[in-house]
């Protein structure tokens, strides 16, 4: 309610009480739309449901990457895949495409990126498959970023590049509700089967020997997580732009609430990413005059939390 209310154009809450009565015909409406409803139902709760969609998709890809891959320093790029979506947004800009366009080639060059390293992944024997496939996202990954900072030196220094620039921080300042519409369906997909596998991700973090030796097939499993995980990620930086730490940060908080068990970890994680992104981005938009890149504050908070964390938790890590 407080990111509703608050912003540029403050809104009392007899006036909330009055849009809601409105929208919902409960009274009868004026001629014309007042600038309270358009703010409201246009700008300002697309922008909440995108901020609590996009934490907690994060956050839930951190936890299924956090506990695959049994490192805490796992984060939801470690495969490439901002990387990716970051590459294909700066190459949609670049042309001159429509939001749409740039959202789309976003999903699609992150997807295409994780696609990749899992092929140059599968090229690789006699490693573990876990390490490969981080050390190919780092090297897919740090590819795209070459490839992207070519972009920035070829882009217009007054026009494209400040957008790349802005984009690449992170911001979710043109959610629409098409975007919500359209990425909430991926978030969901994806979300059936780290669901449904819950408990299998509890096996995965003893190893792929352990996993293997309980009757379970430890690549069929990984490839399907990596791929809910990826499709999640892919989604919410399509739409918001590339948001640090959320994924790293947020699945370690829930683990201290409440332990590593996947099951409980899960909804943990996606309601603490969630409230805690819609409160960055109420932050961003409030804290200045002009509006500040998620990606800065997520950063600025995440940093010093993600220190204490490592300074207050246990020795070891489970």
């Amino acid at each position: 309610m407080a990111a509703v209310a608050v912003g540029p154009y403050d809104a009392s809450p007899q006036a909330l009480m009055a849009a809601f009565g409105r929208r919902l015909g409960l009274t009868a409406p004026g001629a014309e739309p007042l600038p309270i409803d358009t703010i409201l139902f246009s700008i300002r709760i697309p922008r909440v449901l995108a901020a609590l969609l996009v934490g907690a998709a994060l956050a839930a890809a951190g936890a299924v990457y956090q506990g695959l891959f049994r490192n805490p320093l796992v984060s939801p790029d470690i495969l490439g895949v901002s990387a990716g979506a970051g590459l294909g947004a700066a190459l949609g800009i670049f042309l001159s495409l429509p939001i749409v366009a740039i959202q789309g080639l976003a999903f699609v060059f992150g997807l295409g990126t994780v696609a990749l390293v899992y092929v140059v992944a599968s090229m690789v024997r006699g490693h573990e498959p876990a390490l490969v496939l981080v050390l190919s996202g780092v090297v897919l990954g740090a590819l795209a970023g070459a490839c992207l900072s070519l972009l920035k030196i070829l882009a217009d220094p007054y026009d494209q590049l400040p957008a790349i620039t802005f984009w690449l921080l992170g911001s979710l300042a043109s959610a629409r509700p098409e975007d919500i519409w359209a990425a909430a369906p991926m978030v969901g997909l994806s979300l059936i089967p780290v669901v449904l596998l819950r408990w299998r991700m509890n096996v995965m973090a003893l190893g792929d020997e352990e996993a293997a030796s309980l009757g379970t097939d430890p690549r069929r499993l990984r490839l399907v997580f990596v791929i809910a995980a990826t499709l999640m990620t892919a989604a919410a930086v399509a739409i918001a732009g590339v948001v640090g730490w959320v994924g790293l940060v947020i699945p370690h908080i829930a683990r201290l609430i409440v332990g590593p068990n996947f099951s409980r970890l899960l909804p943990t994680a996606m309601l603490t990413g969630a409230g805690y992104l819609l409160l960055i981005d109420l932050l961003a938009r409030t804290i200045a005059t002009t509006e500040t890149p998620l990606g800065v504050l997520t950063a600025i908070v995440g940093a010093p939390v993600f220190i204490w964390l490592l300074a207050a938790g246990r020795r070891g890590w489970s």
